[in-house]
């Protein structure tokens, strides 16, 4: 096999024509999905009013978010559009092979040189990097090894074959957990719904004892160790979970608050996060010492007729987290806020607390189901994102000849 050894940039030249008085459509690059129309990822407008210096893309070219690349934003245009004047658009020569070079971007060799390469602040791999890029000049410094066009094309048809069905599989085992999600919302609501039906329904109000909250100082963005203080984060609390491994380490010239600090038995609520998940409730069970609430956080006491269990369930239920989401303000919908107030009024069956636990028992049950298959699930997600990778760069890197390769016929 003849591969030699070139700089990146004899293989492409950088498009920089601008819309001006043109609209062709907005697009926008997604990590998952490539170019594609923007308003099928947002339906938020443009930061700026005025597009005329948006950059134009055609069919072929290839174009990278210079600010998430290293992640995979990259992709190939297959319509004339318009994207972000921060974007990198590039064309490539009649030596290189738009899929073949698209493939190679996103190989875990290329996006290593990418990101060796970007300019900014702090670490990748603790995503402190701010407004890390990839300069058009460091990306065309990559000194690529490139077999000629007939192979490039064969590389590249083997390559879409294979990630294709790599991501048929992949897709397929996300419906299935979608559906099995929907099956087990379906059976906590409709065991909520049978009991309102029996006893009818009182607002959170009527069982509250009292409510406190943490503070949020300064802290490390690293989790605390054993035997050092930490401040919880909201992403601790997701409907019906709390994990504790969500803090952030307090320094230690820090004073901590112990009166803030979380206790088996505890009654969370979050009081602010994505509209999706701000009025996440859960019971803390297993905590070690040492972790803090932030201000973000709702620590609720309840009366004795109101098991802890059995809100969490009613929190997890689609009215309450309708009505969170609903009712939930903030500057942006990345960060929704939810007032005391609000909780108060979640609408709560009036039932016996021995009615509550068979509740519990009963969706809880069904829950473990789904967490059980969520980790095999997210287990064999990692594999085939893991397979797809490596299969990437092995071909691009010529560690792998195609022509003698085997693609897989059956998905599963």
């Amino acid at each position: 096999m003849n591969w030699r050894s070139i700089r990146l940039k004899h293989q492409y030249r950088i498009i920089d024509q601008r819309a001006g008085s043109t609209q062709p459509p907005l697009l926008a690059v997604s990590i998952h999905h490539g170019v594609v129309p923007r308003d099928s990822l947002t339906d938020k407008l443009p930061r700026a009013e005025d597009l005329s210096n948006y950059k134009i893309c055609a069919p072929g070219d290839i174009v990278l978010n210079r600010m998430r690349a290293f992640q995979g934003a990259i992709g190939i245009a297959s319509t004339e559009g318009m994207v972000s004047p921060d974007y990198l658009v590039i064309r490539p020569n009649r030596g290189a092979h738009p899929g073949y070079l698209h493939h190679l971007f996103r190989s875990s060799w290329f996006i290593g040189e990418m990101i060796s390469r970007l300019r900014g602040i702090g670490g990748t791999e603790s995503g402190s990097v701010r407004t890390p890029r990839i300069n058009p000049e460091d990306l065309g410094d990559i000194t690529i090894s490139l077999p000629d066009l007939d192979e490039q094309r064969r590389i590249a048809d083997f390559l879409d074959a294979e990630t294709a069905r790599i991501d048929r599989m992949a897709s397929r085992c996300q419906r299935l957990l979608s559906l099995v999600n929907e099956r087990d919302q379906a059976l906590l609501d409709s065991s909520l719904e049978v009991v309102s039906n029996k006893a009818g329904l009182i607002p959170f109000r009527r069982f509250i004892l009292g409510v406190d909250q943490g503070s949020s100082p300064q802290c490390e963005a690293i989790p605390a160790a054993d035997g050092e203080w930490g401040v919880l984060k909201v992403s601790c609390l997701r409907p019906g979970l709390f994990n504790p491994e969500e803090n952030k380490r307090l320094p230690p010239e820090a004073e901590p608050d112990v009166r803030a600090e979380v206790k088996r038995g505890d009654l969370l609520i979050t009081r602010a996060n994505t509209p999706a998940l701000v009025g996440s409730t859960a019971v803390v069970k297993d905590v070690r010492p040492g972790l803090l609430l932030c201000d973000k956080i709702f620590r609720v006491k309840v009366t004795s007729d109101l098991d802890p269990e059995f809100l969490a369930v009613v929190a997890r239920g689609s009215r309450v987290r309708a009505s969170s989401a609903a009712t939930s303000n903030g500057a942006s919908q990345s960060m929704a806020n939810l007032r005391f107030e609000e909780i108060k009024d979640w609408p709560i069956p009036a039932v016996s607390l021995s009615d509550q636990r068979r509740v519990v028992d009963l969706v809880s049950e069904s829950h473990s189901v789904v967490m059980d298959l969520k980790v095999k699930v997210d287990r064999q997600l990692t594999l085939l994102a893991e397979r797809r990778q490596a299969l990437i760069t092995a071909a691009v890197t010529g560690q792998l000849d195609v022509t003698t390769a085997h693609p897989a016929h059956n998905d599963l």
